[in-house]
């Protein structure tokens, strides 16, 4: 069942009180402060009201350091974060000092809690996967935060533990906001404690998920990593937009499993049709599913970041499901449609392009002859677009002799996270070996995959029959592979017949 959005409470009078009199009489009746986002009052300027699409003075008279300190004389303490609040409310208070530390500035932000706005993700957060919220400044993280955390500690009855840094999500003082359910909050001192607050709920008060809002530094990423390895449910948001900007962020890209550059053998990149070195994942995420909110009612949801990095960094688009909240209440769910092909690419032939990549490849050719690499696109048949700009790349082509040295613009590259394929030569025969190799490599995949699939059902009857099985012809470097694989269950093989005839046959121990 779908709920309704509503507000619980947003406590406007509650603010409205903290508020120099006449800044509380303009807004007492104003035909639009159930809009308000929030009231701002600078030294020696007019007090201000921001609505979502204007904003207006509310008063003629400057405002004065007996308005300032009207209000932080009625509000909470102000933490090092400069954040104040008024308790059992959402509403944040947030102060801007001269160098002496005095205040001379506040933005009162109203906060509102809202029931209905998990929907669209619900049977993600009761799945007990970890989910990670992306998304801009006011889009909504922190009241999904909420949600998440009112509704598995009321709807499922598990222990939750919010690690509440800025009081956002709980609002302040030390009874939380009725918003989060019967969730338990853990305030935090000081944000750069928030990491070992984080460990400290989950070592002193054994919950089974854990809220946190905006993890930013090395130490929250580290901290969120142990917490999920110990089996906790992690929701959190980060700071970052989209999972490629995320990857590229040093700090937080740990989240997601982290990059780290990898150099394989001859014959692994001649399989992969890509250059000796190559970014991967380093390690498993930290959370399963990554959402980034593209709207209030629309969200693009990443189901299985581990599979969705790997595909990222072998240069396949992302192609998130998107959910969007239709107008009568409902939840849309389709899969996203990959990126469209750039005008005249519906010309070039169906057949040769495996059907996962729907738009050409995006070359940026770095020292490479680029009326040669014409040539060989030409040649091969295969949808590519040489550009002149490494934002708009999904590849790097260069030269071994460059690649030694590591250049700004291969540096860069690597940094970015655009894969790097690298040619022994300038000549239009190894460029077109490398588009060839590139565009069926996911066919040649597939092939190798059935092979080593055989060899396991040949293994086991093997074993289990007592007597020697052979495998269907393959080519030199399979049957090597399919040597490798049986050899780990400690039988014997051979390889026996003549090309392209030639096959491997399992001997029993």
């Amino acid at each position: 069942m779908i709920e309704q959005h509503a507000s619980v409470t947003n406590g406007l009078e509650l603010l409205l009180e903290v508020m120099p009199p006449r800044v509380r009489d303009a807004l007492a009746l104003h035909a639009q402060r159930d809009e308000l986002i929030e009231v701002v009052l600078d030294l020696g300027r007019p007090p201000e009201a921001r609505f979502p699409d204007h904003m207006e003075e509310l008063s003629a008279e400057q405002v004065a350091g007996a308005d300032l300190d009207h209000v932080t004389t009625r509000v909470g303490t102000f933490g090092k974060d400069n954040r104040a609040g008024i308790e059992r409310t959402l509403h944040r208070i947030s102060a801007m000092r001269n160098r002496a530390g005095t205040i001379i500035g506040l933005t009162c932000r109203v906060g509102r809690a809202l029931f209905g706005t998990v929907d669209i993700l619900r049977d993600v957060i009761e799945s007990g996967k970890s989910l990670l919220l992306l998304g801009r400044p006011g889009i909504g993280k922190t009241t999904l935060l909420r949600e998440a955390a009112r509704v598995l500690a009321d709807a499922t009855g598990k222990r939750v533990v919010v690690v509440d840094t800025s009081n956002e999500i709980a609002g302040d003082g030390d009874i939380p906001h009725p918003g989060i359910g019967h969730a338990r909050r853990m305030q935090v001192p000081t944000p750069s404690e928030q990491h070992a607050v984080m460990i400290e709920a989950v070592e002193n008060h054994m919950p089974e998920v854990i809220v946190i809002d905006e993890i930013g530094t090395e130490a929250e990423a580290l901290a969120a990593r142990t917490i999920a390895e110990r089996g906790v449910q992690l929701i959190a948001t980060a700071h970052g937009n989209t999972l490629d900007n995320l990857l590229r962020n040093p700090t937080l890209a740990d989240l997601l499993g982290g990059i780290q550059a990898v150099t394989l053998s001859d014959e692994e990149a001649r399989r992969r049709g890509t250059q000796k070195t190559v970014l991967e994942r380093r390690a498993p995420p930290t959370f399963d599913v990554l959402v980034e909110i593209q709207e209030r009612d629309r969200l693009a949801v990443h189901h299985d970041v581990a599979s969705v990095v790997d595909s990222f960094l072998r240069g396949a688009p992302l192609t998130p499901e998107l959910r969007t909240r239709t107008a009568d209440g409902g939840i849309e769910i389709r899969q996203a449609a990959p990126p469209a092909s750039p005008p005249g690419a519906e010309s070039q032939p169906p057949a040769v392009v495996p059907r996962r990549r729907r738009r050409p490849l995006r070359i940026f050719p770095y020292a490479i002859n680029r009326d040669r690499l014409e040539q060989a696109i030409r040649a091969c048949e295969v949808p590519v677009h040489l550009v002149t700009s490494l934002d708009d790349a999904d590849v790097v082509l260069t030269l071994k002799s460059h690649e030694k040295y590591q250049s700004r613009h291969l540096r860069e590259a690597l940094a970015r996270g655009v894969p790097l394929h690298v040619l022994r030569n300038n000549t239009v025969t190894q460029m077109a070996y490398f588009l060839r190799g590139f565009f069926n490599r996911g066919e040649r995949g597939a092939a190798e995959t059935a092979a080593l699939r055989e060899v396991e059902a040949g293994v086991r009857e093997a074993i289990e029959q007592a007597r020697p099985v052979e495998l269907a012809p393959q080519n030199t470097y399979v049957r090597r592979l399919q040597h490798q694989l049986a050899e780990r269950h400690g039988l014997v093989t051979h390889s026996t017949g003549a090309e392209p005839h030639r096959r491997v046959v399992i001997y029993p121990a």
